[in-house]
Parts: C-alpha cells; structure tokens; sequence
C-alpha cells in the first residue's frame, strides 16, 4: 500500500491507543527523576513481587535519541497497518506483546537486570500487521513477517548495531525484540482464530 495522507489511518479506533501510548511515553521522559525507580523493569525488584514493572517499564527509554526513535517507529507501524486497529485488539496486541516481552527476559534472560524502551513490542506489532497483511492477500505481508524474523535471528547470532547502542547509550536488548515478536505471534493467532469462528458463526446464522 502506497502510503499518502488520504489513506492514513486517522479515525478514532485506530489512532487513539497509539496516540496515547505516544503521550505516556514521552511523559515517562519527561517525568523519568521523579517516576522511573517505582516504574521501570528491574529483574531484582520484579523477583520480590513488583509485577507491574513487567507492563511500566516498556514506556521509559534511555535518552531522548531512544524516545524518537521508538515513537517514529509506532507512527510508521500505525501508518502502515493502523487501519487493521481497533481499541480491543490493539489493546490486547500491546498488552500481551509487552508481557510475553517481560516474561521471556525473566525467565530466559535473567542477566538484563534492568530493561526500557518499547522496541520489544513494536517487534509484536510489527508481526501482527504482517499477518493481517497476509490474511488480507497482501503480498507484501509475507516479505515483512520473514524479514522482522530474519532480523531478529540476526541480532541473535550476531547481535544489535553498535550504531544503535551507541546512540541510545545502552546495550540493545536482542532478547526483548524476540520475546516481544512472540508475543506478537501469539496474539496474532489467538485473533485470527477467533475472528474466523466470528464470521463462520455469522454466515451459519445468515
């Protein structure tokens, strides 16, 4: 899809999450002194019971560099794929992105003590608009659910940009983009699969 300003996704349901997520993260930058110690994923604190850090923490970043980068990234994913949004689905994309994303560095990658940024569940949005492009016949769908794979095996065996590193003044968190590409995944076939017993149901009734 060619994009233009006409066929920008600017309707409420499927703005108004990304929009919001936008607003909280650059106010967690804003406010990161006075709010991050309480908010950000830190493996320690989350083994002594602060589960909500598990969800927080996805909105801080390291620097503003981080920031920009991240909210150009959500913008450029919601042009895309925004009008396949809606507020339940987007809602529970990011919800499940970003706990699959968390739960994956607890339990698989214990040694990231502390984690920020949303990188890891815009790798689960990603993956949820190539499938929806799929499922609607766009071939260009299938060019970018192997190609976030391909990069993620990357940064796997290889590891991120130190360009990247460098310029968020942090080590990227591989781990966090494939943890956050699953929990894309799961979402993703968990909403195909009820959808399609949604229309089944339909056109039996019909």
């Amino acid at each position: 899809m060619t994009l233009t300003f006409k066929n920008l996704p600017l309707k409420k349901q499927h703005s108004m999450l990304v929009t919001i997520i936008a607003i909280l993260a650059i106010l967690a930058y804003f406010f990161n002194d006075a709010v991050s110690e309480l908010f950000v994923y830190q493996y320690q604190l989350i083994s002594q019971g602060e589960l909500w850090r598990t969800f927080t923490g996805h909105f801080f970043h390291t620097n503003g560099f981080h920031l920009l980068l991240n909210l150009a990234a959500l913008a450029l994913l919601w042009a895309l794929h925004g009008h396949f949004y809606n507020v339940k689905s987007y809602s529970l994309l990011f919800i499940t992105s970003a706990l699959t994303c968390s739960a994956g560095m607890y339990f698989f990658s214990p040694e990231i003590r502390q984690y920020v940024g949303l990188s890891g569940v815009l790798h689960g949005i990603f993956v949820f608009g190539a499938i929806m492009d799929i499922r609607h016949k766009d071939k260009t769908g299938y060019l970018l659910f192997v190609g976030v794979w391909l990069k993620i095996a990357h940064e796997q065996f290889y590891g991120a940009s130190e360009q990247v590193s460098s310029l968020i003044d942090a080590n990227v968190a591989v781990d966090a983009h494939l943890w956050g590409a699953v929990g894309g995944l799961l979402f993703s076939s968990c909403y195909v699969l009820m959808t399609k017993k949604t229309i089944s149901s339909y056109n039996n009734e019909r």
